[in-house]
């Protein structure tokens, strides 16, 4: 939420309902919103609107890597009875203006059942940072709002829901998977289900933005496209302003939208939101946006390689090509990336790092021969630990204290965590203990 043009009508919007004597309540992630000044909540709050911050940084103990988790749901619920899901934020870049075009994203409308779980889904992650909510329980039954299956998947940190589901949906798919996504940084396994997929003759392709918010994010992303291509999948790039999307379509029959990216980050460490279809109807249409945008794309092929004959699905006659291996020197895209850098805002994500890993990784296990932006991430972890290491030689004192720090704090925190743990499991073997000799009343001993 962004103190813009667009944050202030909708906070007006808000304010507007407090003082209607509406319950209001905000939860915002203190990291994507760590831009928006402490100004632009005061008015919400003197006008009796909830407010308040998921994982602001505190020095809590027991959850070493707790700070790096992120509220990263997009979610508005309205009495019970319907609620906004998908990968919408609240600022100008969604809504654009007279010289900007919006950034492309999706979002879906859900009523009945389902927009009540995601009502239940905000007071749980409300009550888990401060006094509990539990309005949803107030509200009235309502009648099924249709026939539709809907699923609300709502990722938790170590959880991997959405993880499971395309993994599941990669193995079940005969036809077809059409995956859209803002900062594509697959784990291996992801990628692997979905190259076993087209290797099996399913038509697998993903969209992915050429202009990345975080240009560096967008670079190092590349860097897992060439396992993909040799497998089959096609990968196309979107020429607009952003491509912020999440959703998934498999077989025209089952899709997914939300929040969650398709890197570590998002599926593994992350509160993240999503809705699953099963309608022909919904993934019809999303297959029809999907059409559209590939007509601003150009597609990725290997060196050497022209692309895939246009089929019935995409009736495009010619479709813009862009080799794998980027054009320019090493210096020159650095400097590019660079002159980019800090133009267009975004939010903070770990995937730049879980590519450096993965590509660090290969390279010193040989698994395979590294592609040119591989071998670029290679090159910039190198660069970065020889800086290290000429630190560390000139400032050793430095550098030992900045590692004991370091280790104290892993050691206190992870020690204080394993005691927890240990008394509350020692609370609940008690409890079952208590359970178990409890004679139900009726029976005799």
């Amino acid at each position: 939420m962004r103190a813009d043009r667009v944050g202030r009508a909708f906070r007006e919007a808000l304010i507007k309902k407090a003082r209607q004597g509406v319950p209001v309540f905000v939860l915002y992630d203190w990291l994507g919103c760590w831009a928006t000044p402490h100004s632009y909540w005061r008015p919400m709050r003197q006008a009796g609107v909830h407010v308040r911050a998921f994982n602001r940084p505190a020095l809590g103990l027991g959850d070493a890597f707790g700070v790096l988790q992120r509220d990263h749901r997009k979610l508005i619920a309205v009495d019970g009875e319907v609620a906004y899901v998908g990968g919408f934020c609240v600022g100008n870049e969604w809504a654009g203006s007279s010289d900007e075009a919006p950034w492309r994203d999706t979002g879906i409308e859900i009523r009945g059942s389902a927009a009540r779980a995601s009502a239940r889904a905000f007071e749980g992650l409300w009550s888990g940072i401060g006094e509990p909510l539990a309005l949803e329980q107030t509200l009235p039954e309502r009648a099924a709002a249709g026939e539709t299956p809907v699923w609300l998947i709502e990722g938790e940190p170590g959880k991997t829901r959405v993880y499971r589901t395309l993994h599941l949906a990669a193995a079940k798919a005969r036809r077809r998977i059409w995956i859209t996504d803002a900062y594509f940084v697959a784990p291996r396994s992801i990628s692997e289900a979905l190259g076993a997929a087209a290797q099996h003759g399913v038509d697998v392709r993903i969209l992915v933005p050429a202009h990345n918010n975080w240009p560096l994010v967008g670079s190092l992303s590349r860097g897992g496209y060439r396992f993909l291509l040799e497998c089959g999948v096609r990968i196309f790039e979107w020429q607009g302003p952003m491509m912020h999307a999440k959703t998934s379509v498999v077989d025209g029959l089952w899709c997914r939208v939300g929040s969650s990216n398709l890197n570590s980050a998002s599926l593994m460490g992350n509160w993240e939101l999503d809705v699953g279809v099963l309608d022909t109807g919904l993934a019809g249409q999303l297959e029809g946006l999907f059409v559209a945008d590939l007509a601003s794309s150009a597609e990725i092929v290997l060196p050497g390689r022209s692309a895939v004959v246009p089929d019935s699905v995409s009736s495009q006659s010619v479709m813009p090509t862009a080799s794998l291996d980027p054009e320019g020197t090493l210096p020159e895209r650095l400097e590019q990336q660079i002159r980019t850098l800090g133009q267009m805002p975004g939010a903070i994500t770990l995937a730049p790092f879980v590519r450096a890993g993965a590509a660090f990784g290969e390279a010193l296990a040989g698994d395979r021969t590294l592609g040119r932006e591989d071998r670029t991430v290679l090159g910039t972890v190198s660069v970065g630990i020889a800086a290290i290491a000429v630190f560390a030689w000139f400032f050793p004192t430095v550098v030992g204290w900045m590692i004991w720090a370091v280790a104290a704090w892993f050691a206190v925190t992870t020690g204080i965590r394993a005691y927890l743990q240990a008394r509350r499991a020692r609370a609940e073997e008690r409890t079952a203990a208590l359970d178990s000799e409890i004679v139900p009343k009726g029976e005799k001993s």
